[in-house]
């Protein structure tokens, strides 16, 4: 009989409140997640680092890096003015368009790194990004070349949030979120790798964030088509009022813990002949 199909599983928004940190460490405890990626553009942020340190040997701590939730950590006149981050919708056509002040990100990018290492005491095992914004051109080669001068190629791993078109079919459900992404992503991976960073090798996850969905039904679907190091993102957590202020997914993180947390999600894992791993390990 072959070994079980490894995956990692990766919880985003860590940090983003503290109900949200809390119900993350519900599932790191648990043994149902291998990764978690931080956004430390946020109060809670210093909190849940102290928090994760017991259960680092377990699971991998990243960068959330986070242009479009909340506001910065320092002076951004061009990009958010107002002390607010654009929406989504705004950054991805300016990206396209080099029209980003890109000299304004990368120093964001430089102070939420620092705020991650002078709160956690060392560098993240790897970078994703809030809304997928690491991928975005301009974005995407500030990204790499300032974690290379940290001298990070080849120590940590970055997420491709793209996938080929044969694997997201063969999930039959969120292809048109996922589809999306991968052309945003177009040209990452080959950019990560010629610097020397290791990436993830399948991506899935995408979900309406619906409460009122069978979740379970959907997390059966992101194991399929998996390539060789895959990994899969999810949105656990506890609801409260600052989640509610800040974000509009809120009971959906709720169910998707709820499911983690399940001897549902054990038997959906071993009926795709599926486990748990970190990706350093794979």
């Amino acid at each position: 009989m072959s070994p079980p199909a490894a995956f990692a599983l990766c919880a985003d928004d860590f940090a983003l409140s503290p109900a949200v940190t809390r119900g993350i460490l519900e599932a790191l405890a648990a043994g149902r997640l291998t990764a978690t990626s931080a956004m430390t553009t946020q109060a809670n942020w210093p909190e849940a680092a102290r928090a994760f340190r017991g259960l680092a040997p377990r699971a991998d701590l990243g960068l959330h890096f986070n242009l479009t939730l909340g506001g910065p950590l320092g002076k951004m006149t061009k990009f958010a003015p107002d002390g607010a981050f654009p929406a989504m919708n705004a950054i991805v056509p300016a990206a396209w368009r080099g029209a980003l002040p890109r000299q304004e990100i990368r120093d964001e990018l430089r102070r939420q790194l620092d705020a991650f290492e002078d709160a956690y005491g060392a560098p993240p095992d790897y970078v994703d990004g809030h809304q997928h914004v690491q991928v975005l051109p301009g974005i995407a080669d500030d990204l790499i070349a300032e974690l290379a001068h940290r001298g990070l190629a080849g120590k940590i791993w970055l997420r491709d949030s793209a996938d080929r078109p044969k694997r997201i079919f063969a999930r039959g459900k969120h292809w048109g979120k996922a589809l999306t992404v991968a052309a945003l992503a177009r040209g990452f991976r080959a950019k990560a790798k010629a610097a020397a960073f290791k990436l993830n090798d399948g991506f899935s996850g995408f979900s309406d964030f619906d409460a009122k969905t069978d979740y379970a039904e959907d997390f059966a679907t992101f194991l399929r088509a998996p390539g060789a190091k895959p990994l899969i993102m999810c949105h656990p957590g506890h609801v409260d009022e600052e989640l509610a202020r800040l974000d509009p997914v809120t009971a959906s993180r709720e169910t998707e813990l709820a499911f983690l947390l399940s001897d549902r999600f054990l038997a959906i894992l071993g009926a795709a002949g599926a486990k748990l791993e970190r990706i350093s390990a794979m």
